[in-house]
């Protein structure tokens, strides 16, 4: 990287034109030879402040860093929130908020570098097409050090990065943290049949009884994407998701101007598995499709069936990927359950970075026992997988 660079903060992704952040991301999923990650898009960032949902009033105040050259062209770039909470996040420091503040430091405001209230993995530290991967990668992680020091804040947090981005912080002094979710890889599969033909007998009978009893109050199963994603279908699915949110959170985090954004703006990168019984949808999830994954998200119903979420969620998941010719399905944070539909256990991996000795000192002795832990979990769990030994 030659010529001088500067390192600038903007609270909104309005100030940056699509047209430059587009080459950070993959730009298109079907570009040759780019992993494009929905999720970093300008279109899923920006619906996120424009529908109010990731916003200073919701704890969620932008201060996303920008890399640009002498030129003007912007070379790098790291979604950054300066957040009065721990919500929305789904890697938990509460016990390191809480001993802090208890031995009278300030935990918050914190810096987080994620994706507001989505646990799928992706690229943290956005570089251009064509500008020095590592050159760019480390000036990033530096600036998040610098941003973090300038604004005398606890920390700063990357969650869910992808294995270069954890070189790189790892490198600029971040304290490494490992976590575990459950991911289905599609093994060059041509029929869902071919999926379950890789399973032991007994795991294989038990699926094909659950997506039975799944549908049999005559359910029926659709996919919705790109045109078929009206204001309509995005009216049932948000009952669907509040009635989720409402019990599990307290309060749902996106609103429903969100999914009008979403829809507007990136229809074809979605996928709506949606449950019909007596005309009308009673259950669906939304899923995003990236250039090789597809990421499911959020789930809900209005009608309860046995199994149907494990139906909407992971084996239709499993199908449109196979369909679609994806290397994977990401089904969001948590749940053994997934294990035995298919699922296999995955490492998750975030960088934090903690100025102040103390408290750097006692997350350092924590995380490095709960790597163990995770690691051992994971040994347990791949030797429980669904699949034919050999």
């Amino acid at each position: 990287m030659s010529g001088e660079v500067t390192l600038t903060v903007s609270p909104s992704l309005a100030d940056v034109p699509e047209a430059d952040w587009a080459p950070l991301t993959g730009a298109r999923r079907d570009a040759a030879e780019t992993s494009y990650n929905p999720f970093v898009s300008h279109a899923f960032l920006s619906s996120l402040e424009d529908s109010g949902c990731a916003v200073r009033e919701s704890g969620w105040l932008g201060q996303h860093l920008l890399l640009r050259s002498s030129e003007g062209t912007l070379l790098g770039a790291v979604p950054c929130y300066l957040k009065s909470h721990s919500q929305g996040e789904y890697v938990f420091d509460h016990g390191w908020a809480d001993a802090f503040e208890r031995a009278g430091g300030r935990y918050y405001p914190k810096l987080q570098i994620s994706i507001p209230f989505t646990p799928a993995g992706g690229p943290r530290l956005l570089v251009r097409d064509g500008a020095p991967l590592e050159t760019v990668r480390q000036a990033l992680a530096e600036g998040i050090r610098t941003l973090t020091e300038r604004l005398g804040i606890s920390s700063a947090h990357v969650t869910f990065a992808t294995g270069d981005d954890i070189a790189a912080l790892k490198c600029a002094g971040f304290l490494l943290r490992t976590d575990q979710q459950f991911h289905f890889f599609n093994r060059d599969y041509r029929t869902y049949d071919d999926f379950l033909d890789t399973l032991t007998s007994r795991k294989r009978k038990a699926l094909k009884k659950e997506r039975r009893t799944a549908v049999e109050n005559a359910i029926g199963i659709d996919w919705l994407t790109g045109r078929d994603l009206t204001e309509a279908v995005w009216d049932d699915f948000f009952k669907f998701y509040t009635d989720t949110g409402n019990r599990k959170w307290g309060r749902p985090y996106l609103n429903r101007r969100f999914f009008s954004l979403i829809g507007e703006r990136m229809a074809d990168d979605i996928l709506l598995v949606m449950a019909r019984r007596n005309g009308r949808y009673i259950a669906g999830a939304i899923n995003f499709i990236g250039s090789d994954t597809l990421f499911g998200r959020n789930w809900g119903c209005i009608e309860h069936h046995p199994f149907l979420h494990f139906e909407v969620c992971y084996h239709q998941a499993i199908e449109f990927a196979i369909a679609r010719g994806l290397w994977r399905v990401e089904a969001g944070a948590q749940g053994e359950h997934k294990l035995a539909r298919g699922y296999e256990p995955v490492t998750t991996r975030s960088a934090h970075f903690i100025p102040h000795p103390g408290l750097r000192r006692a997350v350092a002795q924590y995380l490095e026992m709960e790597r163990r832990d995770v690691a051992e979990i994971q040994r347990v769990l791949e030797a429980h997988t669904p699949f034919r030994k050999g």
